[in-house]
């Protein structure tokens, strides 16, 4: 907290005379005390360099509720800033690490994971997650992290929601050479997990435009100002070499600055202390009408408003949104981010530092299901947030600007970038690159020295690109199956999963490795009420309630909930601006259709003009939905010219249904294979 002190992280209080300091949650301390403190300092592996003093942060009565801190923040405080037990963990033979650092190594960047396909031994490895603001990689680095694939992982990449690579497979002994390779490569995975500011979202496009350019540098600063700068990360994957590149001076400044007791004074963490967050912390940054971030998921969204010339002059900024929850605890939830005001652009790091030092002091560290931002969002309300965070800035909040509406933009194909260069969009099923695809996509962006954006829909896009190569990269992308987006199902263009099993240690079912059949059920449903190919929803399946894939904005969202069973969630809407409701529970998965056939039949029929999928749902209401499921009798009354009304009634449909699953089909299907067959074999017949 603001002025807590560490008794394991090599803190030493200066002021012997003082009997009592506060310590956490107004804890008394006397002589005695201090010298264990200093004894457990001293025998620290910490260098001189590192011993601070108490922090200056202004000190505020701990509310009751505070005074019984959750596990993690024992083993953050007794760290060394980060370090103690890695350090020693990461030098033992075993395959994997203790309770203790897997905590700590989180803050690294890293996860340790075991594979759940194989029961027969614990296979321990570890995943690793880089830290790209607004999604860029450089080419040399697509290239390293290609060739780290390869080399240490499992042979694939994955593209993340929040436009970062993440690498499976790595095992312990080989932590610090491709820790050391991706940071020598001007990288880093530092902060990429762990309770503090996660990767900074921007708009992908690479627009030569005043708005985006801006963005993206904003996007930047932010995570320079945010990044840890107590060394930890470096001492131990290279032996303490900082290689970095300069900061702008304002991000220095800013994250300098105490002038509204904002820093822990002479720490080597002085926005973070020695607690950090409570929690992980996500911000975005976008431009007016482009919500291809998902600004309102974040517990920062920062908007850019420029003038009439198209000049950036300031920023609205959202606060409070998240997408974790928990299961059957319905005091856990996804939470909309709320406008909080507008400043101006030179304010943004002060505001931004402002509303992380109020989570930093006010958030919850004893239960961490309720440690995200949103929920002290949920306890104070706007006003209250508003008047504290006012308190760090030193200023007052100027009203929200008007915006226009929101759109999903996926960017996907080929673009004009404003420079006489092109940009081409490249569709990922789940944002898993493997095989030919990974092949290709390493030829084009080494032949051409190609730069690269990951999009936080899990794709992306080849910058830089001039007309004459055009021509010769889209035939390369088509060979390996990465076709133009008119050529790959609407269904598979919005949709989104998590990595899940076999390696997340939190899924309850499968994510990645079943979205694809979930969708083909999707596109049979469709297929079987009449809608046209080319129609659509956004579809986000998860296999725990964590919601990575953010399925709390899909149209339908599907949430494991336990072995191949899903919740389903609807009432999000195209351009990711509602939440979405849970509408039921512990659907199996052969037992989707029965729930989505009458409510892709209705939409179709009772839909207002141009009416999405997740409007329907939130027009019509629940209750009505929930009717129209349970009496539904499996009968398309309307056809059309693609499909027959094939069952005169319900229990020649139920026997038909009951074979077709068998067959993993439903029984339209199986019913429309049987008529070809008959007509094919007459027709045969006839030419004989």
């Amino acid at each position: 907290m603001g002025s807590s002190v560490g008794a394991a992280n090599g803190i030493i209080l200066r002021d012997t005379k003082l009997r009592i300091q506060r310590f956490h949650h107004q804890c008394v301390f006397t002589t005695s005390s201090r010298v264990l403190i200093l004894k457990r300092a001293l025998s620290s592996n910490s260098s001189s360099s590192l011993v601070v003093t108490a922090v200056s942060t202004p000190v505020k009565p701990s509310p009751p509720s505070q005074t019984k801190r959750s596990k993690v923040e024992l083993i953050k405080e007794q760290s060394n800033f980060l370090r103690y037990p890695l350090n020693e963990e990461l030098l033992t033979e075993t395959p994997n690490i203790n309770e203790a650092a897997t905590q700590v190594i989180k803050f690294h960047g890293s996860y340790q994971q075991t594979n759940r396909d194989d029961r027969s031994t614990k296979a321990y490895s570890f995943m690793l997650r880089t830290k790209n603001p607004g999604g860029d990689v450089p080419n040399k680095l697509y290239l390293v992290m290609d060739d780290l694939a390869d080399e240490f992982g499992i042979g694939t990449l994955r593209l993340t929601t929040r436009q970062t690579f993440q690498l499976h497979g790595v095992v312990k002994k080989d932590l610090k050479i491709v820790m050391s390779t991706i940071i020598k490569s001007m990288a880093s995975t530092l902060g990429a997990c762990g309770d503090l500011n996660r990767n900074v979202l921007a708009p992908a496009a690479p627009f030569i435009r005043k708005d985006y350019e801006f963005a993206r540098e904003t996007a930047d600063n932010i995570a320079a100002l945010l990044t840890p700068q107590s060394g930890f990360y470096y001492d131990l994957w290279v032996d303490g070499e900082q290689v970095m590149s300069a900061e702008p001076p304002e991000v220095v400044r800013a994250r300098n600055d105490n002038s509204h007791g904002t820093n822990f004074s002479d720490s080597p963490e002085p926005i973070y202390g020695t607690q950090f967050l409570p929690r992980k912390f996500k911000i975005a940054v976008a431009v007016p009408g482009d919500n291809s971030v998902d600004i309102l998921t974040n517990d920062i969204g920062v908007v850019v408003v420029s003038d009439a010339d198209g000049e950036p002059q300031g920023f609205n900024i959202y606060v409070g949104g998240g997408m974790g929850r928990t299961h059957r605890i319905e005091t856990t939830f996804p939470r909309l981010g709320e406008p909080l005001g507008y400043v101006p652009k030179e304010d943004i790091l002060y505001v931004v530092k402002a509303i992380v030092v109020t989570q930093r002091e006010n958030g919850r560290r004893d239960d961490r299901r309720y440690s995200r931002m949103k929920y002290l969002l949920d306890s104070w309300g706007i006003e209250k947030f508003r008047t504290v965070v006012e308190q760090y800035y030193g200023k007052k909040f100027k009203p929200f600007k008007e915006l226009p509406e929101w759109e999903f933009k996926s960017y996907l194909g080929w673009h004009d970038q404003g420079n006489g260069l092109l940009f081409c969009g490249i569709h990922v099923d789940n944002g898993r690159v493997a095989g030919k695809m990974k092949t290709s996509l390493r030829d084009i962006i080494e032949k051409y020295n190609l730069n690269v954006r990951l999009t936080p829909n899990q794709n992306l896009i080849l910058c830089d690109v001039r007309r004459a190569w055009r021509r010769p990269i889209t035939t390369t992308l088509a060979q390996a199956g990465l076709l133009h987006p008119r050529y790959v199902d609407p269904l598979n263009l919005t949709a989104m999963a998590c990595p899940a099993l076999p390696l997340c240690p939190l899924a309850q079912t499968e994510a990645e490795r079943g979205a694809p059949g979930l969708i083909k059920k999707v596109r049979a449903v469709f297929d079987k009420v009449g809608l046209k190919y080319n129609e659509s929803l956004v579809i986000r399946v998860t296999g725990c309630p964590n919601g990575c894939a953010r399925p709390y904005m899909a149209e339908l969202g599907l949430v494991g909930d336990g072995p191949n069973s899903y919740q389903i969630w609807l009432g999000g809407t195209p351009n990711q601006t509602s939440l979405a409701k849970t509408f039921m529970s512990k659907v199996k998965v052969p037992d989707l259709e029965k729930v989505l056939e009458p409510l892709f039949y209705n939409w179709k029929h009772k839909r207002q003009q141009k009416e999405s999928f997740g409007d329907f749902t939130n027009r019509i209401g629940f209750e009505k939905l929930q009717e129209l499921v349970e009496n539904w009798d499996g009968v398309i009354r309307s056809p059309t010219r693609y499909n027959l009304k094939l069952f005169a009634d319900k229990e020649t449909f139920e026997a038909m249904d009951e074979l077709a699953r068998l067959e993993d089909k439903n029984a339209h299907q199986l019913a429309m294979e049987v008529i070809r067959n008959y007509v094919a074999a007459q027709q045969n017949g006839k030419r004989k």
